[in-house]
């Protein structure tokens, strides 16, 4: 194999990539706080000992990972006093199953038994400083959410709801279930916190955008065969020549 079918290979690996990003940010349009992905490539230049100048330096193309896009899905209202939905950048900070602290977008909230916000997973929400709040049993169903996060009950306010913001978004990667997990996140004060109650946010998933990548992808793809086709029969055509000078 000669060093253009392995750039045109690179270049199909990173459509592929590509293919399957946008695959899955369409499957979760509709899922809650999903965050759209995009793929990140970058070009890695290789000295070659080719003997002629222009051939001495390859460019491939590299799969770098991949970005979500931070920006703010729409509002859907569900009625239920408890759900929240984030007006900005940051996220809910949840007790994982496993103990770890992971974050989330998906703002439906319920009590569970033991008195604790948490979300429609059953993952403790955690409060300011990284304390579950708790909610009295003679509150449950009487409580609401104020913009600052305040779960405010019939008595006074119970806990606040804590918002972490990353100043890098590169550091927040998806975990699955609608969390994601990141270091150096910082929990915002309450008066730079801002939560809609009474929804939850919808995914930031752009059907039309999504579907117009994939087209894109696919007529590029469509095009680097064609490319890898004739190359393949220029190599044909030269090896029928010498055989025939032969």
């Amino acid at each position: 194999m000669d060093i253009s079918s392995y750039v045109l290979l690179s270049q199909e690996q990173a459509l592929r990539r590509r293919m399957d990003v946008v695959a899955n940010n369409i499957a979760n349009m509709n899922t809650v706080g999903f965050k759209r992905e995009q793929p990140v490539f970058r070009e890695y230049v290789e000295q070659t000992d080719g003997a002629v100048k222009a051939a001495e330096k390859t460019s491939f193309v590299l799969d770098y990972g991949a970005v979500h896009d931070a920006s703010n899905g729409a509002f859907q209202p569900t009625g239920n006093p408890l759900d929240v939905m984030i007006d900005g950048p940051g996220y809910l900070a949840v007790q994982a199953g496993d103990g770890t602290t992971a974050y989330t977008r998906a703002g439906y909230v319920k009590v569970l038994e033991s008195g604790e916000l948490a979300t429609s997973g059953g993952q403790v929400i955690l409060g300011e400083g990284g304390k579950p709040i708790k909610i009295p049993p003679e509150e449950a169903g009487k409580v609401n959410v104020h913009a600052d996060g305040t779960v405010m009950g019939e008595n006074g306010p119970l806990g606040r709801i804590a918002v972490t913001v990353f100043d890098n978004e590169a550091v927040v990667d998806p975990r699955g279930n609608d969390m994601f997990t990141g270091t150096g996140g910082r929990e915002l004060p309450a008066a730079q916190t801002k939560l809609v109650s009474g929804g939850v946010e919808g995914s930031n998933v752009n059907a039309i955008v999504e579907t117009t990548d994939m087209m894109q992808i696919l007529r590029a793809y469509q095009t680097s065969q064609s490319l890898s086709n004739s190359m393949s029969d220029l190599r044909k055509s030269a090896i029928d020549k010498l055989g025939r000078v032969s």
